[in-house]
């Protein structure tokens, strides 16, 4: 990839933050090289303008998010996991 190019889109896409080095230089981590290879497929292969592929991004970000949402559990199910929690651990501290 150019580097001018590399460098505009951290600019437009915030999911692309690589950490400096103390010589100033980029590290990218695993997760800033998929981006770039998901934005540089959107832009080049599939079609998307900058505001496009932003939008995709966005949409994926919230689908992500809905996924490792945690379950909502009622106050007695709650209750009953803390009771069993508190049961196991007593038979550890008994032995």
């Amino acid at each position: 990839m150019k580097q001018h190019a590399l460098r505009y889109w951290e600019t437009e896409f915030k999911v692309i933050h690589p950490q400096r080095a103390t010589s100033k230089q980029r590290l990218y981590r695993r997760i800033d090289v998929e981006n770039i290879l998901k934005i540089k497929k959107l832009l080049r292969e599939d079609g998307y303008s900058i505001a496009g592929a932003k939008k995709i991004l966005l949409q994926e970000k919230g689908e992500e998010s809905e996924k490792t949402a945690p379950a909502e559990f009622s106050k007695e199910e709650v209750i009953e996991n803390i009771k069993s929690e508190l049961r196991d651990i007593k038979k550890i501290v008994d032995k």
